[in-house]
């Protein structure tokens, strides 16, 4: 009896523990996919004011929006690009590692046109935009170059698995047009043997040996009437015996 208790309460004792595990990872997959929304749903709303102040603030207020959206749109897209081939393409890892590093530069300086668009001196902001300018550039090409080679990569790889698709089915298309082929001759007919010359005796009747003639041979006949006989036809009349009258 106390075996089984043992049992169910180490039973419950798991029950509990797996339903806590559960219940920890779903809310762990539910704050993450929240986290992603609202992330989302910032970057969103922080680009599209952005692309609202280069059309409103003209002058250099206007001009570092320009650049921090040109910056955010390159990295977004690398970033992107790079991770969604590196799950099909290993070699896409050193070129990932690569990214991150730049990335660390493109969120300082980021920070630091976020932090100079509330300054209030028009002639410092125009001071510094060349530089910023310039850096953004650096970030923007380097970026850009990632992404263009992981592109020219993945459509390589669709080329060549395109061209070697395309000599199979050249290949299996000529092989199902050979679908003529040799037919076998049709036998010959031949005719039956002749009967052998016993087998002529027994039917009495046989078939002359040249096609032309095929006249058909009755039974020999004696050559010669034996003394005495009288050979009669059937249109001959019989004799009449004399009348005694």
């Amino acid at each position: 009896m106390e075996a089984v208790l043992t049992v169910v309460a180490l039973l419950f004792v798991l029950c509990v523990v797996l339903g806590t595990y559960a219940a920890v990872k779903a809310i762990g997959a539910a704050k993450r996919s929240v986290d992603r929304t609202i992330a989302q749903a910032r970057r969103t709303v922080e680009d599209t004011t952005l692309r609202a102040r280069t059309f409103t603030q003209p002058g250099p207020a206007g001009e570092i929006a320009q650049l921090r959206l040109r910056l955010r749109t390159s990295m977004r897209a690398t970033q992107d690009a790079l991770y969604a081939g590196v799950a099909e393409d290993e070699s896409l890892k050193e070129s990932l590692g690569l990214f991150q590093r730049l990335s660390a530069h493109g969120h300082e300086l980021d920070a630091e046109l976020r932090r100079l668009e509330a300054e209030p001196d028009r002639h410092t902001l125009t001071s510094r935009l060349p530089g910023l300018r310039e850096r953004t550039e650096r970030i923007t090409q380097s970026a850009d170059s990632l992404r263009w080679a992981a592109h020219d990569r993945a459509r390589r790889f669709a080329d060549d698995d395109l061209d070697a698709l395309s000599a199979q089915i050249d290949v299996e298309a000529g092989a199902l047009r050979h679908w003529t082929k040799e037919q076998p001759a049709p036998p010959v007919a031949s005719w039956p043997e002749a009967p052998a010359p016993e087998d002529r005796a027994v039917s009495g009747q046989t078939w002359l040996e040249t096609p032309e003639s095929r006249v058909f041979q009755e039974p020999a006949r004696p050559a010669v009437t034996a003394p005495g006989a009288r050979h009669t036809y059937p249109w001959q009349r019989k004799t009449r015996p004399e009348s005694t009258s």
